[in-house]
């Protein structure tokens, strides 16, 4: 995760390939823009310069691997004293947005791999389309939905957890569905994973996006979050969700010309948009 911060290489390697919450990247942020102060200070210091709690740092020292802060300022203090310190020239938000065209590349190298045509006819066919994406994930399963509802009948956004989704999933099932598709990004809501567990026992086929390859649904689509920032990002995921939108369009071209042409009627007729410059 660290190889953009200005912490040099050896800290780069100490942080790659973790997961870290929230609270954990503010103290690797912290650290990696002042090292060289930081290896002198004490947790109880280095947590109110970061404005995260003393046991937040333990919990952050330990995640790396070390038994405790002092181990791992141990470790630290060669990385600056040495003179061994790399500074990189990019900045952390730059470092952020080179991560996420990685990731965008890596989705369009394994695009051929996603079953997006099938699936996208599968999904075109289904009626009603039940679209549950809970707490993080609610943002990049409404931008699918609002999307799907474009070009297919029915589509039904399911945001919320609890009975609401049981009953949406019923419902849905009740009505015709065949597929439910699922956003699940981290972190991973439990209430989500059984929820789809509820709408297999349903009858109801996953289709999941999300950033597991071994996610338990019948057909994954995978692409890798953003974790530079001390929230994830999702532009990979969203890429994949747009080429699955594009794949039922295709499906049902007849059916997508016709919805689109309908809508855009509607919104002309009801002045929904601005037309030239807004300014």
């Amino acid at each position: 995760m660290a190889d953009g911060y200005h912490g040099g290489h050896r800290l780069s390697v100490l942080l790659d390939g973790r997961r870290l919450s929230p609270v954990q990247r503010r103290i690797a942020h912290y650290l990696s823009e002042h090292l060289d102060e930081a290896i002198f200070l004490s947790s109880v210091e280095l947590a109110e310069r970061a404005g995260v709690s003393q046991p937040s740092v333990t919990r952050f020292a330990m995640v790396l691997g070390f038994a405790g802060y002092p181990e791992l300022r141990q470790a630290l203090r060669p990385i600056v004293l040495g003179g061994a310190v790399e500074q990189p020239q990019e900045s952390l938000l730059r470092g952020a947005i080179d991560c996420e065209i990685r990731n965008l590349a890596l989705v369009r190298e394994r695009l051929s791999a996603f079953p997006l045509k099938e699936l996208g006819a599968q999904l075109a066919a289904t009626e009603p389309l039940p679209v549950v994406g809970l707490r993080v994930s609610c943002g990049l399963a409404t931008t699918f939905a609002y999307y799907a509802r474009r070009i297919h009948p029915d589509v039904r956004l399911l945001t919320h957890g609890g009975s609401e989704l049981v009953d949406g999933l019923h419902a849905a099932r009740r009505a015709g569905a065949e597929w439910v598709v699922a956003v699940v990004l981290p972190r991973y809501p439990v209430e989500a994973v059984q929820a789809l567990e509820y709408a297999e026992k349903l009858g109801l086929r996953v289709a999941a996006i999300t950033d597991k390859s071994d996610f338990p649904a019948e057909i994954v689509l995978d692409a890798p979050v953003g974790d530079r920032l001390v929230f994830d990002s999702h532009a990979a995921p969203l890429a994949l969700a747009m080429a699955l939108v594009e794949a039922m369009a295709d499906a049902a071209p007849l059916r997508t010309q016709a919805r689109l042409d309908e809508y855009e009627r509607m919104t002309d007729e009801t002045g929904t948009f601005l037309t030239g410059d807004p300014a």
